[in-house]
């Protein structure tokens, strides 16, 4: 089995961009990173160095949903309704493909936007990401798929 320090230069990368893609907070990112590797630490279980990756980014998974719940117990609610449609500014500074791109990931139903990051971003095979979020290698490869679909459609709309 690898150290601790090598399974931290070889994947903390990878656990970020991951991260960044989830949360889409550089900075949250970093703790969601700190976390991951803390839980790894403390993990004394034999882990197989051929699943690492996979491992540790449902570990980052799960510390991000875990974020998101406790997050939304303590969300402030406004006195008054503001309206959240863009100004015409707004929309025309929105056009950058990679913004459209980011904006229309955050969209996606949580398990279809980590199965297509896992995919697309992290490179994990459909049995490795199956086995990342407990679900069937079927599931897996359908998730990825609606995702794509879902993210032409939102392209197909925006008129790029």
């Amino acid at each position: 089995m690898s150290t601790f320090e090598e399974i931290y230069r070889t994947y903390s990368e990878d656990v970020y961009r991951f991260s960044c893609w989830l949360c889409g907070n550089p900075i949250e990112a970093e703790d969601i990173v700190s976390e991951t590797f803390l839980r790894l630490w403390g993990s004394r279980d034999s882990l197989q160095v051929a699943t690492m990756k996979a491992y540790l980014l449902t570990i980052a998974r799960n510390v991000y949903v875990s974020r998101r719940r406790r997050s939304s117990r303590y969300e402030r609610l406004s006195d008054s309704p503001q309206d959240k449609s863009p100004s015409p500014d707004e929309e025309s500074e929105t056009k950058d493909e990679l913004e459209v791109l980011k904006s229309a990931i955050a969209e996606l139903p949580e398990g279809e936007r980590t199965a297509f990051l896992m995919r697309t971003k992290c490179e994990l095979s459909y049995e490795e990401i199956a086995r990342a979020l407990g679900i069937s290698l079927s599931a897996a490869k359908v998730r990825v798929h609606r995702s794509r679909i879902k993210l032409s459609q939102k392209f197909m709309t925006t008129g790029d």
